[in-house]
């Protein structure tokens, strides 16, 4: 299966309902906005560009529906065409884009950009980081916005958080792992900082964009592969390909999406367009989750008993490894520039002052409500 045809099959699979995203109580509210959500005799019209094949189910389908809302809310007047990957600059292009101010926005993650800004992984996603609720604080109320704004300046780029794809998996692999000896000499599609983790136990990390994956698995460039959960995981079929599927996904906790808007372009924008700019992407962070949440319970299912895919953890010691040079990485990580290093205290602030109540609130909660009989 090549790019072209994976995301048509991911087109396929998705429906009319789930493409517009603007169905029931969502149409409502964006419908009851424009009211307050329209410049006199305004007209705006910007181009978005995506990482991510056309209407893949999980960030495709925000990257829409992001759009549609903002032209639902500002009554038509702020319309936003989408390109996926591939139709106007490559998956991995996005970055460059907007910053060149050649398109005015983008819809991303901003663990691609790990080459070029180091600190960028934290706004996606860290191993053994925080899951999406605990994310969500760091960045609304223990000053990650102003951080990763910060981190984002120097390119002519403002970004925000625009949808979520929730907790990932550990990824498909060809053969079975059941020991740390066969991680080593794997050749495995994992970014981020997880990708460095796997790296340091023998592993060769490789970022393709998602819409190469596939290929690239079924051909043997790569002999195993993370992406998402199994939602977008089974539209994107790797199910066809390996039946093995791990958990826990150590390197992803968190699937937040960037929306990146080029700043000239943003700061030209009546106060009202940016406002509606803003909080369709706010209203797309809860949107997509509990959208990704429903719609990966199902598919989970859908994977184990009409494909035949087997959920298997990742063993003790591998996970205990795992967890033990994922530290060293964060170590070494803050030396490469202050920035960074106050990227990551800020990080590790939040998490230490979150994780006792996520322990008192749901870690316990789940283990007495899910306790066998």
């Amino acid at each position: 299966m090549t790019g072209k045809s994976v995301q048509k099959g991911a087109a396929a699979s998705i429906s009319r309902r789930h493409a517009l995203g603007l169905g029931g109580a969502a149409l409502g509210a964006a419908l009851a906005a424009p009211s307050v959500a329209r410049s006199e005799n305004a007209r705006v019209s910007w181009k978005m560009v995506t990482s991510w094949p056309r209407n893949l189910p999980g960030p495709g389908v925000t990257a829409q529906r992001i759009s549609d809302r903002v032209a639902a809310m500002s009554g038509g007047a702020f319309q936003i065409r989408l390109y996926a990957a591939g139709e106007l600059v490559p998956a991995l292009g996005v970055f460059d884009a907007v910053s060149a101010g050649t398109v005015q926005m983008g819809h991303t993650a901003s663990f691609f950009w790990q080459g070029k800004i180091p600190a960028s992984v934290f706004f996606t996603a860290i191993p053994f980081g925080l899951v999406p609720i605990e994310h969500l604080t760091w960045i609304e109320q223990g000053g990650g916005q102003a951080l990763w704004e910060e981190l984002y300046a120097p390119f002519n780029i403002k970004p925000v958080m625009a949808g979520n794809t929730g907790i990932q998996m550990g990824g498909w692999f060809k053969r079975e792992i059941a020991s740390l000896d066969d991680i080593g000499g794997l050749t495995i599609r994992m970014p981020g900082l997880g990708g460095e983790v796997m790296r340091r136990l023998g592993g060769t990390p490789v970022s393709l964009p998602p819409g190469e994956i596939y290929q690239a698995l079924q051909t043997g460039v790569i002999d195993a592969a993370e992406f998402l959960g199994p939602w977008s995981d089974r539209a994107m079929g790797f199910q066809k390909i390996t039946k093995n599927y791990y958990t826990p996904g150590f390197h992803e906790p968190n699937g937040t999406g960037e929306a990146l808007f080029h700043q000239p372009a943003f700061d030209a924008l009546p106060s009202d367009f940016q406002s509606v700019l803003l909080e369709a992407c706010r209203a797309e962070n809860a949107f997509a989750l509990t959208e990704s949440e429903w719609e990966n319970a199902g598919s989970l299912v859908a994977l184990q008993q009409q494909d035949g895919v087997v959920v298997r953890d990742y063993p003790a010691d591998v996970l205990a490894r795992l967890r033990e040079i994922s530290g060293d990485v964060l170590a070494e990580f803050a030396e490469k520039d202050p920035v960074s290093r106050q990227i990551l205290d800020s990080y590790q602030s939040a998490r230490a002052r979150l994780s006792p109540w996520s322990d008192v609130s749901l870690r316990r909660f789940f283990r007495a409500r899910d306790k066998p009989a």
